[in-house]
Protein backbone atom coordinates (compact mmCIF):
# COMPACT_ATOMS: atom_id res chain seq x y z
CA UNK A 1 0.00 0.00 0.00
CA UNK A 2 2.70 2.35 1.20
CA UNK A 3 4.47 1.77 -2.61
CA UNK A 4 1.34 2.28 -3.97
CA UNK A 5 1.29 6.10 -2.51
CA UNK A 6 4.67 6.69 -3.36
CA UNK A 7 4.08 5.82 -7.11
CA UNK A 8 0.55 7.61 -7.05
CA UNK A 9 2.28 10.68 -5.73
CA UNK A 10 5.20 10.84 -7.67
CA UNK A 11 3.95 12.25 -10.55
CA UNK A 12 2.54 14.90 -8.63
CA UNK A 13 5.87 16.02 -7.33
CA UNK A 14 7.75 15.55 -10.97
CA UNK A 15 5.10 17.48 -11.94
CA UNK A 16 5.03 20.30 -9.65
CA UNK A 17 9.18 20.52 -10.18
CA UNK A 18 8.58 21.07 -13.92
CA UNK A 19 6.55 23.83 -13.12
CA UNK A 20 9.07 25.38 -11.16
CA UNK A 21 11.53 24.93 -13.62
CA UNK A 22 9.62 26.70 -16.44
CA UNK A 23 8.98 29.33 -14.03
CA UNK A 24 13.03 29.92 -13.62
CA UNK A 25 13.40 29.51 -16.97
CA UNK A 26 11.03 31.83 -17.83
CA UNK A 27 12.09 34.69 -15.23
CA UNK A 28 15.94 33.99 -17.26
CA UNK A 29 14.28 34.87 -20.43
CA UNK A 30 12.57 37.99 -18.92
CA UNK A 31 15.76 39.29 -17.05
CA UNK A 32 17.41 42.02 -18.55
CA UNK A 33 21.54 41.74 -18.44
CA UNK A 34 23.92 44.28 -16.82
CA UNK A 35 25.64 45.94 -19.69
CA UNK A 36 29.05 46.26 -18.73
CA UNK A 37 30.54 50.00 -18.95
CA UNK A 38 33.96 49.74 -19.74
CA UNK A 39 35.89 52.43 -17.67
CA UNK A 40 39.42 53.61 -18.74
CA UNK A 41 42.84 52.76 -16.40
CA UNK A 42 44.83 55.91 -14.65
CA UNK A 43 47.12 55.21 -12.40
CA UNK A 44 46.12 52.24 -11.18
CA UNK A 45 42.36 53.13 -10.54
CA UNK A 46 39.50 52.72 -13.04
CA UNK A 47 38.13 56.65 -13.67
CA UNK A 48 35.33 57.28 -16.23
CA UNK A 49 36.35 59.62 -18.48
CA UNK A 50 36.11 62.79 -17.54
CA UNK A 51 34.83 63.78 -20.67
CA UNK A 52 31.09 61.37 -20.03
CA UNK A 53 31.37 60.44 -23.40
CA UNK A 54 31.10 56.95 -24.89
CA UNK A 55 30.81 54.67 -27.64
CA UNK A 56 29.40 51.03 -28.82
CA UNK A 57 31.01 48.52 -29.41
CA UNK A 58 29.52 46.10 -31.54
CA UNK A 59 29.78 42.21 -32.80
CA UNK A 60 30.00 41.50 -36.40
CA UNK A 61 26.70 40.32 -36.28
CA UNK A 62 25.49 44.15 -34.97
CA UNK A 63 25.21 42.99 -31.43
CA UNK A 64 25.78 45.60 -29.01
CA UNK A 65 28.97 44.32 -26.80
CA UNK A 66 29.73 46.88 -24.47
CA UNK A 67 29.24 50.73 -23.76
CA UNK A 68 33.32 51.72 -23.66
CA UNK A 69 34.94 55.38 -22.71
CA UNK A 70 35.62 57.70 -25.32
CA UNK A 71 38.20 59.56 -23.57
CA UNK A 72 39.59 63.19 -23.22
CA UNK A 73 42.38 65.39 -23.97
CA UNK A 74 42.05 66.08 -20.07
CA UNK A 75 42.38 62.20 -19.65
CA UNK A 76 45.60 62.07 -21.65
CA UNK A 77 46.98 64.78 -19.50
CA UNK A 78 45.68 63.07 -16.16
CA UNK A 79 47.16 59.68 -17.38
CA UNK A 80 50.77 61.41 -18.53
CA UNK A 81 50.96 62.71 -15.10
CA UNK A 82 50.45 59.47 -13.28
CA UNK A 83 52.57 57.52 -15.79
CA UNK A 84 55.78 60.57 -15.08
CA UNK A 85 55.41 59.88 -11.37
CA UNK A 86 55.30 56.31 -11.48
CA UNK A 87 58.21 55.97 -13.48
CA UNK A 88 59.94 57.66 -10.84
CA UNK A 89 60.00 54.29 -8.82
CA UNK A 90 59.74 51.94 -11.61
CA UNK A 91 63.00 52.87 -13.12
CA UNK A 92 64.66 52.52 -10.21
CA UNK A 93 63.41 49.01 -9.39
CA UNK A 94 65.15 46.00 -9.74
CA UNK A 95 65.58 44.35 -12.75
CA UNK A 96 64.64 41.07 -11.18
CA UNK A 97 61.80 42.35 -9.64
CA UNK A 98 60.14 44.04 -13.15
CA UNK A 99 60.82 40.46 -14.58
CA UNK A 100 58.45 38.67 -11.39
CA UNK A 101 55.99 41.28 -11.75
CA UNK A 102 55.61 40.74 -15.86
CA UNK A 103 55.48 36.99 -14.83
CA UNK A 104 52.87 37.49 -12.55
CA UNK A 105 50.99 38.96 -15.33
CA UNK A 106 51.07 36.31 -17.34
CA UNK A 107 50.02 33.95 -14.76
CA UNK A 108 47.28 35.53 -13.63
CA UNK A 109 46.00 36.21 -17.48
CA UNK A 110 46.57 32.40 -18.21
CA UNK A 111 43.85 31.87 -15.16
CA UNK A 112 41.28 34.37 -17.49
CA UNK A 113 41.83 32.77 -20.75
CA UNK A 114 38.58 31.60 -21.55
CA UNK A 115 37.06 35.05 -20.63
CA UNK A 116 39.55 36.73 -22.96
CA UNK A 117 39.08 33.69 -26.19
CA UNK A 118 35.58 34.40 -25.36
CA UNK A 119 35.85 38.40 -25.59
CA UNK A 120 38.00 37.80 -29.04
CA UNK A 121 35.29 35.56 -30.64
CA UNK A 122 32.38 38.21 -29.77
CA UNK A 123 34.73 40.62 -31.67
CA UNK A 124 34.24 38.26 -35.04
CA UNK A 125 37.72 36.18 -33.90
CA UNK A 126 37.02 32.07 -34.74
CA UNK A 127 37.49 30.05 -31.36
CA UNK A 128 40.99 28.50 -32.25
CA UNK A 129 42.35 31.24 -33.29
CA UNK A 130 41.50 33.57 -30.48
CA UNK A 131 42.44 30.91 -28.09
CA UNK A 132 46.17 30.70 -30.44
CA UNK A 133 46.03 34.73 -29.63
CA UNK A 134 45.65 34.60 -26.24
CA UNK A 135 48.16 31.97 -25.34
CA UNK A 136 50.87 33.53 -27.73
CA UNK A 137 50.25 36.79 -25.51
CA UNK A 138 50.95 34.90 -22.20
CA UNK A 139 54.33 33.33 -23.91
CA UNK A 140 54.97 36.67 -24.49
CA UNK A 141 54.71 38.52 -21.38
CA UNK A 142 57.04 35.39 -20.05
CA UNK A 143 59.38 35.65 -22.72
CA UNK A 144 59.89 39.34 -21.70
CA UNK A 145 59.93 38.51 -18.43
CA UNK A 146 62.86 36.38 -18.84
CA UNK A 147 65.08 38.96 -20.86
CA UNK A 148 64.68 41.46 -17.23
CA UNK A 149 67.41 40.97 -15.72
CA UNK A 150 69.25 40.16 -19.18
CA UNK A 151 69.52 42.50 -21.84
CA UNK A 152 71.92 45.18 -20.04
CA UNK A 153 74.89 42.47 -20.59
CA UNK A 154 74.03 42.51 -23.84
CA UNK A 155 73.57 45.91 -24.64
CA UNK A 156 76.41 47.13 -22.28
CA UNK A 157 79.78 47.82 -23.53
CA UNK A 158 83.41 48.90 -22.32
CA UNK A 159 84.67 51.26 -24.50
CA UNK A 160 88.14 51.68 -24.74
CA UNK A 161 89.98 55.31 -24.52
CA UNK A 162 93.25 56.66 -25.15
CA UNK A 163 93.46 58.50 -22.02
CA UNK A 164 92.99 57.21 -18.11
CA UNK A 165 89.70 56.87 -18.03
CA UNK A 166 87.60 53.85 -17.75
CA UNK A 167 84.60 54.46 -19.73
CA UNK A 168 81.16 52.04 -20.05
CA UNK A 169 77.90 52.30 -21.69
CA UNK A 170 74.58 51.58 -20.37
CA UNK A 171 70.98 51.15 -21.53
CA UNK A 172 68.73 53.22 -19.18
CA UNK A 173 64.59 53.92 -19.80
CA UNK A 174 63.48 56.68 -22.08
CA UNK A 175 60.66 57.66 -19.59
CA UNK A 176 57.31 57.89 -20.55
CA UNK A 177 56.40 56.26 -23.52
CA UNK A 178 52.89 56.99 -25.49
CA UNK A 179 51.67 53.64 -27.82
CA UNK A 180 49.04 53.71 -30.16
CA UNK A 181 48.16 50.38 -30.31
CA UNK A 182 47.78 47.84 -33.14
CA UNK A 183 44.36 48.24 -34.07
CA UNK A 184 43.76 44.44 -35.40
CA UNK A 185 45.16 43.11 -32.99
CA UNK A 186 43.49 43.89 -29.98
CA UNK A 187 45.34 41.63 -27.15
CA UNK A 188 48.70 40.09 -28.96
CA UNK A 189 49.56 42.72 -30.57
CA UNK A 190 48.80 44.70 -27.42
CA UNK A 191 50.92 43.06 -25.10
CA UNK A 192 53.78 43.05 -27.58
CA UNK A 193 54.82 46.37 -27.27
CA UNK A 194 54.03 47.24 -23.40
CA UNK A 195 55.80 44.43 -22.24
CA UNK A 196 59.29 45.55 -23.81
CA UNK A 197 58.31 48.54 -23.03
CA UNK A 198 57.88 48.44 -19.23
CA UNK A 199 60.08 45.63 -18.50
CA UNK A 200 62.96 48.11 -19.90
CA UNK A 201 61.74 50.49 -16.88
CA UNK A 202 59.67 53.00 -18.70
CA UNK A 203 56.31 53.85 -17.74
CA UNK A 204 53.67 54.20 -20.62
CA UNK A 205 50.19 55.25 -21.71
CA UNK A 206 47.82 53.47 -23.88
CA UNK A 207 45.51 53.80 -26.48
CA UNK A 208 43.73 50.88 -27.14
CA UNK A 209 42.08 49.65 -30.40
CA UNK A 210 39.08 51.63 -31.12
CA UNK A 211 37.13 48.88 -32.99
CA UNK A 212 38.16 46.01 -30.82
CA UNK A 213 39.00 47.77 -27.23
CA UNK A 214 37.35 44.96 -24.82
CA UNK A 215 40.23 42.85 -24.46
CA UNK A 216 42.60 45.95 -23.74
CA UNK A 217 40.09 47.42 -21.49
CA UNK A 218 39.78 43.80 -19.48
CA UNK A 219 43.60 43.25 -19.83
CA UNK A 220 43.85 46.37 -17.22
CA UNK A 221 42.51 44.29 -14.72
CA UNK A 222 44.54 41.81 -14.67
CA UNK A 223 47.14 44.80 -14.40
CA UNK A 224 45.78 46.27 -11.41
CA UNK A 225 45.84 42.82 -9.45
CA UNK A 226 49.14 41.77 -10.49
CA UNK A 227 51.32 43.86 -8.63
CA UNK A 228 52.28 46.47 -11.20
CA UNK A 229 52.41 49.56 -9.60
CA UNK A 230 50.09 52.17 -10.27
CA UNK A 231 50.75 54.36 -13.31
CA UNK A 232 53.55 52.09 -14.45
CA UNK A 233 50.62 51.76 -17.71
CA UNK A 234 47.97 53.65 -17.92
CA UNK A 235 45.31 52.87 -20.46
CA UNK A 236 42.31 55.33 -22.72
CA UNK A 237 39.91 54.13 -24.90
CA UNK A 238 38.78 56.00 -27.57
CA UNK A 239 39.05 58.08 -31.51
CA UNK A 240 42.54 58.13 -32.77
CA UNK A 241 41.65 60.84 -34.85
CA UNK A 242 40.93 62.79 -30.81
CA UNK A 243 44.10 62.02 -29.48
CA UNK A 244 46.42 61.10 -32.02
CA UNK A 245 48.27 64.67 -31.99
CA UNK A 246 48.01 65.11 -28.83
CA UNK A 247 50.01 61.83 -28.19
CA UNK A 248 52.79 63.44 -30.33
CA UNK A 249 52.76 66.94 -28.97
CA UNK A 250 52.31 66.34 -25.13
CA UNK A 251 55.48 68.20 -23.74
CA UNK A 252 56.11 65.34 -21.11
CA UNK A 253 56.20 62.11 -23.10
CA UNK A 254 59.30 60.92 -24.17
CA UNK A 255 58.41 58.39 -27.20
CA UNK A 256 56.16 57.59 -29.29
CA UNK A 257 55.31 54.21 -30.79
CA UNK A 258 52.97 53.90 -33.53
CA UNK A 259 51.07 50.76 -34.81
CA UNK A 260 49.58 51.07 -38.06
CA UNK A 261 50.23 51.97 -41.53
CA UNK A 262 48.29 54.86 -42.32
CA UNK A 263 50.53 57.49 -44.06
CA UNK A 264 48.11 60.72 -42.97
CA UNK A 265 48.47 59.64 -39.12
CA UNK A 266 52.55 58.53 -39.28
CA UNK A 267 52.96 62.11 -41.05
CA UNK A 268 50.90 64.24 -38.41
CA UNK A 269 52.92 62.20 -35.43
CA UNK A 270 56.42 62.93 -37.29
CA UNK A 271 55.55 66.59 -37.43
CA UNK A 272 54.02 67.00 -33.89
CA UNK A 273 56.65 65.23 -32.08
CA UNK A 274 59.28 67.10 -33.75
CA UNK A 275 58.08 69.81 -31.55
CA UNK A 276 60.25 68.44 -28.61
CA UNK A 277 62.48 66.33 -30.85
CA UNK A 278 60.48 63.09 -29.71
CA UNK A 279 61.68 59.67 -30.31
CA UNK A 280 58.94 58.02 -32.95
CA UNK A 281 58.91 54.19 -33.64
CA UNK A 282 56.75 53.29 -36.83
CA UNK A 283 55.70 49.32 -35.90
CA UNK A 284 53.55 48.12 -39.04
CA UNK A 285 53.33 44.61 -38.51
CA UNK A 286 50.41 42.51 -40.25
CA UNK A 287 51.15 39.51 -38.05
CA UNK A 288 52.17 40.08 -34.19
CA UNK A 289 52.66 36.56 -33.80
CA UNK A 290 55.60 36.64 -36.49
CA UNK A 291 59.45 35.69 -34.59
CA UNK A 292 60.60 39.34 -35.03
CA UNK A 293 58.12 40.58 -32.84
CA UNK A 294 59.70 39.18 -30.31
CA UNK A 295 63.36 40.40 -29.41
CA UNK A 296 65.87 42.21 -26.99
CA UNK A 297 66.09 44.86 -29.81
CA UNK A 298 62.31 45.82 -28.70
CA UNK A 299 63.21 46.38 -25.59
CA UNK A 300 66.27 49.29 -26.96
CA UNK A 301 63.08 51.18 -28.72
CA UNK A 302 62.66 53.11 -25.72
CA UNK A 303 66.50 53.19 -24.42
CA UNK A 304 68.56 55.45 -23.69
CA UNK A 305 72.38 54.76 -23.50
CA UNK A 306 74.00 56.42 -20.84
CA UNK A 307 77.99 56.62 -20.99
CA UNK A 308 80.11 56.94 -17.92
CA UNK A 309 83.79 58.10 -18.04
CA UNK A 310 85.60 57.04 -14.30
CA UNK A 311 89.32 58.42 -13.81
CA UNK A 312 90.84 55.79 -13.09
CA UNK A 313 95.20 55.30 -12.14
CA UNK A 314 95.39 58.67 -10.56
Amino acid sequence: MRAAKKMKDSPAKTAGKTVKLETVREAEEKRLGVMKTYKIFIGGKFPRTESGRYYEVRSPADELLANVCLSSRKDLKAAVVAAREAFEKWSKAAAYNRGQILYRMAEMLEGRREQFAAELCSLGEPRKNALKEVNASIDRLVYYAGWSDKYQQLFSSVNPVSSNHFNFSVPEPTGVVGIIAPEESPLLGLVSVIAPTIVGGSACVVLASHSKPLPAVTLTEVLGTSDLPGGVVNLLTGARKELLGQFASHMDVNAVIYCGDSKAEITEVQEKAALNIKRVILLDRSNWAAAEAESPYEIMRTQEIKTTWHPVGL
